[in-house]
């Protein structure tokens, strides 16, 4: 694992190339979308071009931030690029075959993230586990740096970093994410009309959703794990965007009584889709993940793994139990 550079040498990556990708991971949230934005916008101050790519393209969700038609899906043939950027991503696969493909001929790659799990994939890498968001990050690098921060990039960062901490809610969010939220509002950002954009605006399907959801919700371990399933058939019959259920499983992780949470998403082919939260961090999810090949934090973690939903809910469940189990002994 190589150590972080320096956030001086990044900018004199920064300083000394003129065309840079900007990639984020597959189903991007508000962090990967925000934090592209906010550093892509950045660059293009100091006059550098800018490719803003995603294998599923910009989600309806963040269709409102300022230049967000920037984010396109990775050209089918690789194009000559100086530098790579992966946002937000914690292993280079999660960034998808047709970024992978199209920044294929980058002589460098910088890996920028906040995920405990990152392996340190890129030639360059900064990592801070410590961080709630990368577009804290991100902030954090364009202020040490003295870059522009234009309007777009003050918008995108603070969605990327609200989003990330469940509204500024979650335990890790640090002294320095409100410092950083009341300089955004002193540069002019209108709290009250971009979280309404960010948390009042939800297409009808998302409701249908949660009502189906809600129908497959049960609790196990005395109440201290809470889980919910979503079948690929309930994604073609609601016609519903990977958006669509972001956020929702917050909803179960608010239960009383519960330490964990977890979403079972089957997904087109056979995969299933893993979301952990935990509200206890001596359970810690990142290393339930872990064990099944995923990864994340140790208080919200993801996995990808081999179906039938079945035998992925009792293999996971499990595993919780088996952690809820030692954390309580």
């Amino acid at each position: 694992m190589s150590e972080n550079v320096t956030i001086q040498a990044l900018g004199e990556i920064f300083q000394q190339h003129q065309t840079f990708a900007l990639m984020s991971h597959v189903r991007p949230d508000g962090d990967a979308i925000g934090s592209v934005l906010g550093l892509g916008l950045a660059l293009e101050a100091m006059g550098k071009t800018v490719h803003y790519w995603n294998e599923d393209g910009l989600p309806d969700n963040l269709a409102f931030l300022p230049q967000s038609d920037k984010i396109k899906r990775p050209p089918a043939e690789p194009i000559a690029i100086d530098v790579a950027i992966a946002l937000d991503t914690a292993t280079k696969v999660r960034l998808g075959e047709s970024n992978l493909h199209a920044a294929s001929l980058a002589p460098l790659w910088v890996n920028i993230d906040h995920h405990i799990s990152n392996p340190r994939y890129g030639d360059m890498n900064f990592v801070d586990a410590t961080s709630p968001a990368t577009g804290q990050i991100v902030y954090e690098i364009i202020q040490e740096l003295g870059l522009s921060l234009p309007v777009g990039s003050r918008d995108a960062i603070y969605v990327a970093v609200s989003t990330d901490t469940g509204s500024f809610q979650y335990e890790s969010t640090t002294a320095n994410t409100y410092r950083m939220a009341a300089d955004l509002v002193d540069r002019g950002l209108l709290v009250g009309e971009i979280n309404a954009k960010t948390y009042d605006n939800h297409p009808y399907r998302r409701i249908e959703l949660m009502r189906e959801l809600l129908n497959t919700l049960e609790l196990k371990a005395d109440g201290k794990i809470a889980h919910w399933e979503m079948l690929d058939a309930t994604r073609e019959q609601l016609a519903l965007q990977p958006e669509d259920s972001e956020g929702l499983i917050d909803m179960i992780r608010a239960i009383q009584g519960v330490q964990v949470a977890v979403f079972f998403e089957e997904l087109p082919g056979g995969k299933i889709r893993v979301s952990m939260r935990s509200k206890d961090r001596s359970l810690n999810v990142c290393d339930v993940a872990s064990f099944f090949g995923g990864g994340g934090h140790a208080l919200a973690a993801g996995i990808r793994m081999s179906g039938p939903l079945a035998d992925a809910k009792q293999k996971v469940l499990d595993s919780l139990q088996q952690a809820l189990d030692t954390t309580n002994s």
